[in-house]
Parts: C-alpha cells; structure tokens; sequence
C-alpha cells in the first residue's frame, strides 16, 4: 500500500527587523510539534519582510505575520510595507474568489499595522511600555470565537508592546465586517480607554495585540533581563513582578493560552485544508 499526502504550506512574515527575539523559535516550535502530533505533511518556511523584503506567493495556504520592533505608524508607504499589504490584498481577493481559503494569523506589530492600514482605529503610542504577564477579558464576540475556545474569562497573555489600538472606528469595521474579540483588563483608577487585544479581521484572518506564541521559557528570558525586571517593578511593583514569575509555572496561565489558541487556529486552517485536499491512499 501507498500513501500520497498533499503537502500544507505554511509561511512567516519574519517582522523582527534583524533584532533578537524569542518569537521566532516558538512559532517554529509551535508549528513543528502541531504537525508531528496531527500528522501534517508541514512545508514551512520564513520570509523576512523588513531588511530583505521578502514576501512570499499566493501559494501558501496559512500565512502568520509575527511581532516586531519599531513604530506601526512611520512605516506607511515604505517599499517594505507596500508590498506587505499588497499581499495582504491579495490574499483577501483570493478568498474571494475559491474555495480553498487562505488563513492569516497577525501578532503585535503586525496586528497594529492592520489597524492603521485599514483604518480600524486610532494606532497611537501608549503613555508607558506594557510588558509581562496580564489578564485580558474575550468580548462577546470573542466568547463566541472558535479560535479563543477553551480560554476562561479572563485569560493570562503576554504583553510586549509601546503601542496601542483605541478610539475604533465603528463604520470601518463594519464595512469588514471585524470584530473586536479581547480588550485589556478594566483599571479603574487608570482614565484611559482599553485597548483592543485581539480582533476577528474576516472570516479568515484574525490578529492579537498579545503574543499568542510566547511560552514560559522565553518569557522568564525576558523576565530576568535586568532592565525588563526594572521597567515591571517600576510600572507595577515588586509583588506584580514576583507574581508574574509565579505565574510562568501556572499550566492555567499563559502556557493555557499558548497551547490552546494558535492551535485552534491551525486546527480550523488545516480543517479547511484537508477538507478541500483529502488524502488518498492508493
């Protein structure tokens, strides 16, 4: 007997600009370890969208854009970010046009990028840098959203970002069709408006403010950096940076979140796949 498996081609747009990161390694985990334990016949491969400028086809069926460096804001018509949302366009077309449907994940940078190339919001510096470990509360919408199942209210992310996304605009995302599915948890004595942290772009691309992607090991990296630890304890405290060290061993925490939510997301993405790609065996 002989097996013949179509082969699911996976691509990341390497945002990181050349700089350190512990992204990259998790998506590569992430993805690897998905498509040993489902079985997947995996074709991964990385672009690097802002040095080289880099960009993949319209032959890619799931396409994540990480996290990354630098302002959302002062790139716009740069040759870089041109032919980025060239193909972001592209992508929206094809799924418009066939069956097969291509899947986008946006995390961070890449997620504030959208926002301001679309209009979704006011993409604006925030008055101090977020960084560590947070609490984030799904929406209605994003109770309902597939890819965020198995998530409680609220659920544990990492934050990593001088950015933000507020003040939507409501005309903007209808005309989409977007949904916001996370804002940040309410701070009461804090008069500023939350920020979304996650939103359902179309039927078949969604993005998070947060760092889906981030596991334990990068994260107490970061943590012990000597002027990491000084920005959280000057921001939160000594207790919240202790707790945020707690949290790290915590399996309901943000290793919850990173087990379940790019997960989901593959599952639907390679469903959709399979679906229209069945293997034979001859």
């Amino acid at each position: 007997m002989s097996g013949t498996t179509t082969v699911w081609k996976v691509a990341i747009l390497d945002m990181y600009e050349g700089v350190p990161n512990e992204g990259m390694r998790c998506l590569r985990e992430i993805l690897h370890h998905y498509a040993q334990v489902k079985q997947v016949a995996l074709q991964l491969d990385e672009f690097e969208v802002r040095e080289q400028m880099q960009l993949p086809g319209l032959d890619y069926d799931v396409y994540i854009s990480t996290g990354g460096p630098g302002s959302p804001v002062e790139s716009a018509g740069s040759e870089w970010e041109n032919g980025y949302f060239k193909l972001m366009q592209d992508i929206i077309s094809w799924n418009e046009q066939h069956g097969r449907k291509k899947y986008t994940f946006l995390i961070c940078h890449s997620y504030q990028l959208w926002c301001r190339h679309y209009e979704l919001g006011n993409v604006c510096k925030r008055r101090s840098p977020a960084f560590g470990v947070f609490p984030v509360h799904p929406t209605a919408a994003g109770q309902q959203e597939p890819v965020f199942s198995g998530l409680p209210d609220p659920f544990y992310i990492v934050d990593s970002r001088n950015w933000q996304v507020i003040e939507l605009n409501e005309e903007q995302f209808e005309k989409m069709g977007a949904k916001v599915l996370a804002i940040e948890k309410e701070r009461p004595h804090v008069p500023l408006e939350r920020a979304t942290m996650a939103i359902r772009f179309n039927d078949y691309c969604i993005g998070t403010q947060f760092h889906p992607e981030a596991d334990a090991q990068g994260m107490l990296k970061h943590l012990l950096q000597n002027n990491k630890k000084e920005n959280v304890i000057r921001d939160h405290g000594i207790e919240k940076y202790q707790d945020m060290l707690q949290q790290l061993n915590d399996p309901d925490k943000i290793m919850l979140t990173h087990d379940l939510l790019l997960p989901r997301f593959l599952d639907i993405a390679h469903y959709n796949f399979a679906d229209k790609n069945p293997v034979t065996v001859v």
